[in-house]
């Protein structure tokens, strides 16, 4: 088994992957009012896949120029189509849970990022339908992040405050689990970049399609709010995924998916800011909602360290 060691180069990659996600939900949430959820997920996701096109001529191009194969050790075209599209439809879903979630006019920018942070709890509950144990530090860790959600969702009216926006945020992060739980079982031996450009077309043609049902696009609603998609698009979805592969090959996967949950926390510090400095980014969290956001980042921590342990003590020896 290759253990990948954790490098500054590693690290520094995938905290700029989280950086750009945890500012894209100010872009998401500046675009509501401007454009309907369906239209922007569509727009911003083929954005993202026609900016990874030129990446994977690039990269072709790279390995060809030193006389080896791009698609050495990579399975064939119809598995990426086949891993591709499903992915796709389940990121269709998770992106536009999101985005209604941001319609609901008492969300805030951090709330939903912290409550989309669940799917870190989320996915090794999901990972016990393929037989893979969960220690009882997990479930502890589990038990204090649903305690963070309950401060950040619900107020001293109890079960009455939780509102539609928390209940779709919280699919979202049901459906971004799953996403996580699938690409790990079907992207070994798969192109990471080619994977991700299927699933963005696969993604943004399905939001075309609700767009076409359910709303009523403009061409000048999309150039309204033209810097939010682009930002989503480009950044978000093209960039920042193409730094999370990059940065994934210099930093041990424990240490990533911790450096990475890290976009809740920029989330709520950029909206902060955007709304002291330049009066945009909506609703500031309120003392009680802190108190939540910092119960569930403690227990995010708590799970990842614990995770690196029950690794650590599993992986095998060199002996071995």
């Amino acid at each position: 088994m290759n253990v990948i060691k954790t490098s500054f180069k590693g690290v520094f990659l995938l905290l700029l992957t989280a950086f750009i996600w945890g500012t894209s939900f100010i872009a998401q949430s500046e675009s509501i009012g401007k454009v309907e959820p369906f239209t922007f997920n569509c727009v911003r996701t083929l954005i993202g896949g026609l900016f990874l096109l030129p990446v994977i001529l690039l990269k072709g191009r790279f390995f060809r120029e030193r006389g080896q194969d791009f698609n050495a050790g990579t399975c064939g075209i119809k598995k990426h189509l086949f891993y591709g599209i499903l992915l796709g439809v389940v990121l269709c879903i998770a992106t536009n849970f999101q985005q209604f979630a941001f319609e609901q006019p008492e969300h805030s920018a951090g709330k939903i990022a912290f409550i989309t942070a669940m799917y870190l709890f989320m996915v090794p509950v999901f990972g016990i339908f393929f037989k893979k144990k969960v220690s009882v530090f997990i479930w502890l860790s589990i038990a204090a992040g649903f305690t963070g959600l309950y401060f950040l969702c619900i107020d001293s009216r109890g079960l009455g405050s939780l509102t539609k926006g928390d209940f779709l945020a919280f699919m979202g992060s049901v459906f971004f689990a799953a996403h996580i739980v699938l690409i790990a079982l079907w992207a070994p031996g798969l192109d990471g970049i080619k994977l991700s450009c299927i699933q963005f077309f696969v993604s943004g043609l399905l939001s075309g399609i609700g767009m076409a049902l359910f709303e009523h696009p403009g061409v000048s609603d999309v150039f309204s709010a033209g810097l939010p998609i682009l930002y989503a698009g480009v950044l978000s979805c093209g960039v920042a995924y193409t730094l999370q592969i990059v940065g994934q090959q210099f930093c041990e996967e424990t240490v990533a998916s911790l450096i990475m949950c890290m976009e809740s926390v920029f989330a709520a510090l950029s909206e902060a800011f955007c709304s002291a400095v330049f009066g945009m980014g909506g609703k500031v969290l309120s003392g009680r909602e802190v108190v939540g956001c910092v119960i569930m980042f403690c227990a995010i921590v708590c799970a990842q360290i614990f995770q690196a342990r029950e690794d650590k003590k599993n992986q095998p020896s060199s002996a071995e």
